[in-house]
């Protein structure tokens, strides 16, 4: 297969970009020149938001594309348009952050969707996503593009912070603030799994909307930390568990302070960690053990001297360590 990645060399392109080329598929990326591509592929580069930044995309036909693109829904209606009847399949890599609010538990494809515009400037992650499906169905149709809606992503070269903090908190030791329950059912999904999803569905031609991430419960808050004690060998690190009203009381923010956590029975919870996925497990969807997610994403770390690169457009997250030593403080 002939595969052209909008992107490539961060987070979930670059699992694209290594799983074709481990399949043996021919691979370009465009990007921008930041970073270094994976080997084995042709890089091309250009700025998408730039005045003739798609020069490098003028001529070229490909069997499918992948496109991450996160920002202005321009850019994804511009490639769009400049590779329709050039490329069989346009696979978009968008979010469960297009349904509206609030989404109640078990939520499918058919949820309700949030207001977005294809030849829109970035406003904010939900309306940019959406804005980016449209120009992608409105170049493609409906039977050759597919939106890939992520849910929690982690794993190797993950480049928003929150396995990454995890794991360098537990490596540091001591006491470690452990939001409960310790049973709560986590939903996230490994990039290396989504790249394969993806792949596997470009190979088969698969169209329309799919939640991507692990079935509920495919590992807990508990499931989660404790591999990472593990992972990083830490014998002075304690996991302290300690109950949701603890810890949303000393002001500790869900999810930034605390990445991938949320408190059990909220709007928060519902949305993110309920997501139906019946569809993308009934078209192969396998999600590895959370395991092997830590393990991979320590031996990453260490192999890059233990700091994870950081998004310029994300804030960084991690609980103050102040604050967690306050709550900590309150609870022994």
């Amino acid at each position: 297969m002939r595969l052209l990645i909008l992107g490539g060399t961060e987070f979930v392109g670059r699992a694209v970009a290594e799983a074709a080329t481990t399949r043996g598929h021919d691979v370009t990326v465009f990007h921008r020149g930041r970073h270094d591509p994976p080997s084995g592929v042709t890089a091309l580069h250009g700025d998408r938001l730039s005045p003739d930044g798609l020069a490098a995309l003028t001529d070229g036909e490909w069997d499918a594309v992948v496109d991450t693109w996160s920002g202005a829904p321009r850019a994804v209606r511009d490639t769009a348009q400049l590779l329709a009847g050039r490329v069989a399949h346009y696979l978009y890599v968008s979010s469960c952050s297009v349904y509206d609010w609030p989404r109640g538990p078990g939520a499918d494809e058919s949820a309700r969707l949030v207001a977005g515009a294809p030849d829109a400037e970035q406003t904010d992650y939900a309306a940019d996503k959406r804005g980016g499906e449209l120009a992608a169905l409105e170049a493609f149709g409906e039977d050759h593009s597919l939106f890939a809606r992520a849910g929690l992503i982690l794993g190797p070269y993950e480049n928003v912070g929150r396995l990454p903090w995890w794991l360098g908190r537990i490596a540091a030791g001591g006491p470690v603030l452990a939001p409960g329950p310790r049973d709560m059912p986590l939903q996230y999904i490994d990039a290396r799994d989504l790249a394969e999803w993806i792949l596997d569905a470009a190979a088969d031609g698969l169209s329309g909307p799919y939640n991507l991430v692990g079935p509920q419960g495919h590992t807990t808050t508990g499931g989660l930390l404790e591999a990472c004690l593990r992972a990083t060998g830490s014998t002075s690190a304690e996991l302290r568990w300690t109950a949701p009203e603890t810890v949303l009381a000393a002001g500790i923010e869900p999810w930034n302070h605390l990445p991938a956590w949320l408190p059990p029975g909220s709007d928060l919870y519902d949305g993110l960690f309920t997501v139906d996925v019946q569809r993308a497990l009934a078209t192969g969807l396998r999600c590895r053990p959370v395991e092997e997610t830590v393990e991979a994403t320590w031996a990453w770390l260490q192999s890059i001297g233990g700091t994870a690169p950081q998004r310029p457009d994300r804030p960084a997250v991690g609980v103050p360590p102040e604050l967690e030593a306050k709550v900590l403080g309150e609870g022994a």
